[in-house]
């Protein structure tokens, strides 16, 4: 996707965007249902932390539906934060911001002290409960008085396990068809950008970071709501949910 001294970040996030979607097929949904919220409980003009953004979904999405918002991306990912830069360059609506979510001092690079709405997707379930109880303590501090965060990711009810296996299996059965069918896996699109001119470097500073995956916890929507609630916020609820994945939302 880089061609002579040309990338093309749009393609780079168009094929982002499919990987991601064969595993989450409903993907755009939660993004709708998300953004739905965002405009109930803060308006159409939000100033937006998009926590652990990879290449910018989430803003990319918020600023073609509400032109007035702002966002601050923040990452670690260097590869993934290259597209993203690479993608909004020029837009003075968005900021980015290179952190590790597991330092207790992250908090102190962001461009602004409080936020409208802090959203994520995708990306939390990488962080084991404990970590991820003290992040939350952080977001609570930086969302303002009737501001609102919301996390789309793996949720798991271990209580239902025969449900579980078997949305599971259903779930796999659908990604092999794709999978059939051109469809990119998560090892196949970082081997496809670990050979592109460009973005070689950051991937491989990529895989320094955080290995081939980074494994961590998959607690309930209870959990997260009740974690939530400890941590600051008012009301904590899903707002969308599929048999696998939640969209949790937390009212400040």
């Amino acid at each position: 996707m880089t061609t002579g001294t040309r990338t093309d970040w749009q393609s780079w996030q168009e094929s982002w965007d499919r990987q991601q979607e064969w595993y989450m097929p409903d993907r755009e949904e939660r993004f709708r249902i998300m953004l739905d919220m965002v405009e109930a409980l803060v308006g159409p003009k939000p100033r937006v932390l998009d926590l652990a953004c990879g290449t910018g979904s989430i803003t990319a999405r918020l600023l073609a539906r509400m032109p007035g918002a702002t966002s601050t991306g923040v990452d670690l990912d260097p590869a993934l934060l290259t597209i993203a830069e690479g993608t909004f360059a020029g837009d003075d609506r968005v900021t980015f911001v290179t952190a590790d979510l597991k330092d207790p001092a992250w908090t102190a690079k962001l461009p602004y002290e409080s936020y409208d709405a802090v959203l994520t997707a995708t990306a939390l379930h990488w962080l084991h409960s404990e970590p991820l109880a003290a992040l939350y303590g952080q977001v609570a501090g930086l969302v303002r008085d009737g501001g609102v965060f919301m996390n789309a990711d793996h949720m798991i009810d271990e209580t239902t396990p025969r449900i579980n296996q078997a949305e599971r299996a259903l779930r796999h059965a659908g990604m092999d068809r794709a999978k059939d069918a051109g469809a990119l896996d998560w090892a196949e699109w970082w081997q496809v950008a670990a050979e592109d001119p460009v973005l070689a470097e950051p991937t491989a500073r990529r895989f320094e970071i955080y290995g081939d995956h980074a494994d961590g916890d998959m607690p309930s929507p209870q959990w997260h709501a009740r974690v939530l609630r400890e941590k600051g916020f008012t009301e904590a609820r899903p707002v969308w949910c599929s048999p696998s994945d939640t969209l949790l939302l937390a009212l400040k």
